[in-house]
Parts: structure tokens; C-alpha cells; sequence
């Protein structure tokens, strides 16, 4: 049948329209050019650090008050400071010591020799090596003990596991000849979450004196360090 050419025209641009519509529908996708658009990449604030438990601990309690009156009078008799003498620090919140020493004179039976020392360490999470502070005070436990064990002319050292203590606990034992004396050694290493307590005891007897037992000097020893590391924990209830 024969159509005029107006008609015709018609025809031909209404079937254009889908053919329009799909070719722009499958370009929304592509840049100007005609190329995929690349998809976002997350930006450096997307990338998370690894999460790190933060320190339970956060601060020490004063060295020399960790410790009774009256453990002191019990442990060093005729204590020369019974307030204790403190180390340096430069950082009272994260180390911190205190020492205690006397004499007890029992005239012609001989005297007792014995000197105590407490050491606190305490150690903060760190974030940017992914390291909680309980995992570096793991470290420095262990690192502590090893100290004892290597200490210079020590002998018989033995090492004991010490269970009630704070979260872990060691004993060192040895002896060590010193100013032609042989002094007895007890030393308790203790961790409780981010904190280390190190408690050295020891003794010797003059002037004809027995030596103190081991046995004794060691319960004497974890007495006090237990004593210590609750003082710790309370300092940061």
C-alpha cells in the first residue's frame, strides 16, 4: 500500500525511541569517554587499628606505703627507717621503689642482718603496636625473673612457682656470699594485669648468729609481696 512521505517520517522516528532509551540506560555506567567509572576506594580514615584492651591499671601506689608498720617490724627488726627509703623515679606513675634495712642486736647470741626492697612497675596499652598493657607486663614478669635467676655470684638458684599471688608469681632462691658473709635470698616476682611487684628479701646472721632458713625467709617473702600486690589493686579500685 502506498504511504505518503510525511507518514512514512513518522513511523521511522517512533521506532527510533527504544533504541534511544537503551542506549542510554547502558551508558549511565560509563564516563564521558565512554570508560567504566572506577568504584570508590575506601579512604586511610576507613582502615581500623586493631582494637587494644586498655590498661586496667592506672597508677602505682606509693612504694613505701605498700607495705604495713607493722610487716616491717616483723621482716626488719631494728629497721633503721621504718618509713622506708625510696629510689628514684622519674615517673612515679609507671616505677617506683622503696628499700628497708636494720640490724637486731641480740648481744652475745649475735645479730640479724636483713634488708627489703619493693620495686613497681606499671605498664599502659599502646595502641600503635597493637600491645595491651597486661601483654607488656607479661613480658616484663618474665624478664624480671630471669633478672633474679642471673643475679652475679648467686648459688643454688631455684625457682618456684607462687599460685594465690596476683594474677602469677615466682620465687627465686639462692645465696650469696657478701663482706665475707653468706646472705640468704628470697625473692617473689608478681604480676597483676598490667602491674609487676618484684619483692627481694634477705638476711644474714653476725657475730656467731645462725643464718636465717630459707624456708622462713620465703614465707616471710610471699607474706609481704601478697601484701604488696593488694596494695597495688586498691590503689585503683
Amino acid at each position: 500500500m502506498h504511504r505518503s512521505a510525511p507518514r512514512l517520517a513518522r513511523i521511522l522516528a517512533c521506532a527510533a525511541v527504544p533504541v534511544m532509551l537503551v542506549v542510554a540506560g547502558c551508558s549511565s555506567d560509563s564516563g564521558s569517554d565512554g570508560a567504566p567509572k572506577a568504584s570508590a576506594s575506601p579512604s586511610p580514615e576507613a582502615k581500623k587499628t586493631p582494637a587494644v584492651a586498655p590498661a586496667k591499671f592506672t597508677k602505682l601506689p606509693d612504694p613505701c606505703s605498700v607495705l604495713a608498720s607493722r610487716t616491717i617490724e616483723d621482716l626488719v627488726p631494728g629497721a633503721k627507717s621504718k618509713g622506708g627509703t625510696a629510689g628514684k623515679s622519674s615517673d612515679a606513675a609507671s616505677r617506683g621503689s622503696c628499700s628497708w634495712n636494720g640490724l637486731d642486736d641480740n648481744g652475745v647470741k649475735g645479730s640479724q642482718y636483713r634488708w627489703l626492697d619493693v620495686s613497681l612497675l606499671r605498664y599502659d596499652s599502646d595502641a600503635s603496636l597493637a600491645v595491651s598493657g597486661e601483654q607488656r607486663a607479661q613480658q616484663s614478669y618474665a624478664k624480671e625473673i630471669d633478672k633474679a635467676k642471673a643475679t652475679e655470684g648467686a648459688k643454688g638458684v631455684k625457682t618456684t612457682a607462687a599460685p594465690g599471688i596476683g594474677s602469677e608469681a615466682t620465687t627465686v632462691n639462692y645465696t650469696l656470699n657478701k663482706t665475707d658473709e653468706d646472705f640468704v635470698y628470697a625473692t617473689v616476682v608478681a604480676r597483676t594485669a598490667n602491674g609487676v611487684v618484684t619483692l627481694t628479701y634477705n638476711g644474714t646472721g653476725y657475730a656467731g648468729a645462725k643464718n636465717p632458713s630459707s624456708a622462713d625467709l620465703t614465707k616471710a617473702a610471699l607474706k609481704a609481696a601478697k601484701e604488696a600486690v593488694a596494695s597495688v589493686e586498691s590503689a585503683n579500685q
